[in-house]
């Protein structure tokens, strides 16, 4: 079937170059100026341009709008494609000086190296449908439209196992084929540039390696005879990447401190190996050369003894019995879903967004906008993701205390993700994404149905009953979901972004998965966790996540109308404006600079902030808005040296917001692994104490949960939840939750309401 953009017929334009081209300069200035692209330092290709179209209308059912034969294949923010990552490594590979420095490139990640604001603009405006005009900013003479976008950039991070150094490339993908089809493999270096004093996120190949050496090393053979254990093929090492604690820790050597577990049973490919931890050895291994650079059996505590409820597998292979006492649940939408998917762009009632992937970061969601009958689409973000999480333990004994892992930095939330099932990780109706990454190698991995995209039943939206009349309206609310989950050694992350009806969205984090444990010698407990069986401890620890909010609440690209006001209840002191003592209000506060906008959640005052759009109002002439609304949370319970705190510096604060700049992606920096710079990212950049009166603001959420494991967490930890809301705070003029309709059942609700109403005559007539 033929797409709108294959029906479309294309407008010709009767213009010299030259003429476009001189009426270009100041109107493409915004996203082909060197100063936007601060990774690069290059302009993009140059690009044809047609005349200034100073006639169009807003609206895009306008006949006349000048739509091309075809759109662009992939829209700026789709997600690579596993054509342009096999283009982009083989581009970088063939850059290679030698066959040695070809032969020792490693490629840890490979990424779209997505475009400036205004070619996204660009491309929602007059490329991709729905086709929006209205999207670019009006300048004099109108605006200048090219005949195709700036060619698609992919940014590698590659590290080279013959000189332990990292480099970052730029690479054009000018021209990519599937192999399938014979065509053409083309891309252009842009730039590359070696990184010096890092480390880049380890890789499951190296993991694997890593594990392979350990087990085959005599000594460590030797130490595991001392415990009992002849058979290797027990033994699990989950590499851990070493943190910074000294400078033994410095990058100048890749690191990996592994944890040690045993199985009971060989012929069990799901037995719980953490169920037994190997304490008292102690192992640094040197990943770039792959051999054991220390060793050293500490102490020798007995392993645990097989506990008899280790295992999460079904109760009949535990010797116990399933429940059989669940009836059959049934989720179905006989007439499809609600949703409509484009590519990677989603449209939901009022909402519209598109959806990408990254290896760090997972699911990221652009573009997020609401269509506002009255005013048309509205944005509300330009970029939503989760671009750190940490997980610092709070036992100071060996190994425990280096357990504080960066899973997005140090291992990548988006490679370790699963491929879902339906029925078990998702229910209803669901449409799957999958997602494409390079591995260690430079070869092309799939993860299908990586992302999960459905709806769901949320119980009531609202509900009032008139008590004198009898008549009751509710309506039950449904949100759409997408999601993805991944495991990182031990715990299982589900990462959830969910879309109300009422305007709302909410973040949800759902933890799960296997405790990382300790051994005890007999007899013996500890003060920093929970003895959840003999010999077995599980020690203290937190998560903390960030999730990174590039908002743009009604701002269309290129404006910069946004301010974050924190708001306060106070308590009126006692005097003639509170004679009863029982006053108390709203107080608003203007974050005016980086600085001042370091701040933390205080349930006590139902502390909140808003992000405004300082030129739009709404009926009640306010300024229009969202409201960040906490969950739980908490702060570090570590000492202000513990020494993770030098490179996770963003966790001393809940909320920061710094102005839009293209370069600021991680509040730890890019390469947190083995890391010695201390404050690095976040907590630096804030000290330039820009202005936020009105600027493109980023604001940056620190959520996390204390963790006290309990005898009920084992052997499998039950989902633990925590999250926030961005809720429309004056953004409408009204509740968009009212033209919700109501379904049969909230239909014969009200007939049995309405059923009830000689009782409640009564009742009127007796008042």
């Amino acid at each position: 079937m033929a797409t709108a953009q294959e029906k479309a017929t294309p407008t010709s334009f009767a213009s010299a170059a030259g003429k476009a081209a001189a009426a270009a300069d100041g109107v493409l200035q915004s996203w082909t100026d060197p100063s936007q692209d601060p990774i690069t330092k290059r302009s993009p290709t140059p690009v044809s341009l047609i005349l200034p179209v100073s006639s169009l209308s807003s609206d895009p059912n306008t006949k006349g709008i000048t739509i091309m034969t075809r759109a662009q294949t992939c829209h700026p923010l789709d997600p690579l494609t596993a054509a342009e990552i096999s283009v982009a490594v083989a581009t970088v590979r063939a850059a290679g000086a030698t066959p040695e420095v070809r032969d020792s490139m490693r490629f840890v990640e490979v990424v779209l190296l997505e475009p400036v604001k205004h070619v996204v603009a660009l491309a929602d405006a007059y490329f991709f449908p729905p086709f929006q005009p209205s999207l670019l900013p009006r300048t004099k003479g109108g605006p200048v439209i090219p005949t195709k976008l700036p060619p698609r950039r992919a940014r590698l991070v590659v590290y080279s196992k013959r000189s332990n150094e990292t480099s970052i490339w730029i690479v054009e993908l000018s021209e990519v084929r599937a192999t399938t089809r014979g065509g053409h493999h083309r891309g252009k270096v842009i730039s590359s540039e070696v990184v010096p004093n890092v480390q880049p996120p380890m890789d499951a190949v190296e993991y694997a390696e890593c594990e392979a050496v350990v087990k085959d090393f005599p000594p460590f053979r030797e130490a595991m005879k001392k415990r009992g254990i002849d058979d290797m093929d027990l033994v699990m090492v989950d590499p851990w990447c070493a943190g910074y604690h000294s400078d033994s820790d410095a990058p100048s050597r890749r690191l990996a401190k592994p944890l040690i577990f045993c199985r009971t049973e060989s012929d069990c490919p799901m037995e719980n190996g953490y169920a037994r931890p190997v304490e008292g050895i102690h192992v640094l291994v040197d990943m770039q050369n792959m051999v054991v650079i220390e060793f050293e059996d500490r102490k020798l505590i007995p392993l645990p003894p097989a506990d008899p409820l280790r295992n999460y597998t079904s109760g009949e292979t535990r010797g116990g019995v399933d429940r059989s006492d669940i009836k059959p649940l049934q989720i179905i939408q006989p007439e499809g879903p609600s949703f409509r998917v484009s590519g990677h762009f989603i449209e939901w009632q009022k909402w519209n967004f598109r959806i990408g992937f990254t290896p760090r970061e997972g699911l990221v969601i652009y573009s997020v906008a609401y269509v506002d009958d009255g005013r048309g689409r509205r944005p509300v973000a330009h970029r939503l993701s989760f671009v750190e999480m940490v997980v610092p333990y709070g036992d100071p004994n060996d190994p425990h205390y280096r357990k504080n892992a960066f899973d997005a930095g140090e291992d990548g939330l988006g490679k370790n993700a699963h491929s879902l099932k339906k029925g078990c990780d998702c229910l209803g109706y669901i449409k799957y994404f999958d997602a494409h990454f390079t591995n260690f190698t430079g070869g092309v991995e799939t993860i299908e149905n990586c992302v999960c995209l459905h709806e769901e039943d949320h119980g009531i939206l609202w509900k009032h009953q008139d008590w004198r009349t009898g008549l009751a309206e509710v309506r039950r609310s449904r949100r759409l979901s997408v999601s993805f989950v991944c495991t990182v050694a031990n715990y299982e992350y589900g990462f959830f972004w969910h879309f109300y009806q009422d305007g709302k969205i909410e973040a949800e984090v759902k933890l799960t998965g296997i405790l990382s444990l300790g051994a005890l010698p007999p007899g013996e407990t500890r003060k920093y966790g929970t003895t959840i069986a003999p010999g077995l401890y599980a020690p203290v620890h937190q998560h903390f996540f960030v999730a990174r909010m590039d908002m743009a609440v009604d701002c269309r690209p290129g404006e910069t109308f946004n301010q974050v006001v924190e708001v306060n209840v106070k308590i009126e002191e006692p005097g003639k404006d509170n004679v009863h003592n029982n006053a108390f209000y709203a107080e608003e506060e203007l974050l005016r600079s980086e600085l001042q906008a370091m701040r933390d959640c205080n349930p006590l005052s139902a502390r909140h902030w808003i992000i405004r759009n300082t030129r739009t109002v709404n009926r009640s002439g306010q300024l229009t808005g969202y409201k960040l609304m906490p969950g739980s949370n908490c702060l570090p319970l570590a000492g202000s040296e513990a020494k993770f705190l030098r490179r996770a510096a963003f966790l001393k604060h809940n909320v920061w917001v710094t102005p839009y700049a293209r370069d600021e992606m991680y509040p730890g920096g890019e390469f947190p692994n083995q890391n010695p710079r201390v404050g690095e990212g976040l907590a630096t950049w804030v000290k330039q104490n820009r202005s936020l009166e009105e600027t493109d603001i980023v604001l940056w959420y620190v959520f996390g949960v204390t963790h006290i494991p309990r005898l009920e967490d084992w052997p499998v930890m039950p989902v633990d939840r925590i999250g926030f809301m961005l809720m429309p705070y004056g953004f409408f003029n009204s509740s968009p939750a009212v033209d919700v309709p109501p379904s049969a059942s909230d239909l014969d609700l009200k007939e049995t309401v309405v059923a009830a109403k000689p009782i409640q005559n009564e009742l009127l007539a007796k008042l």
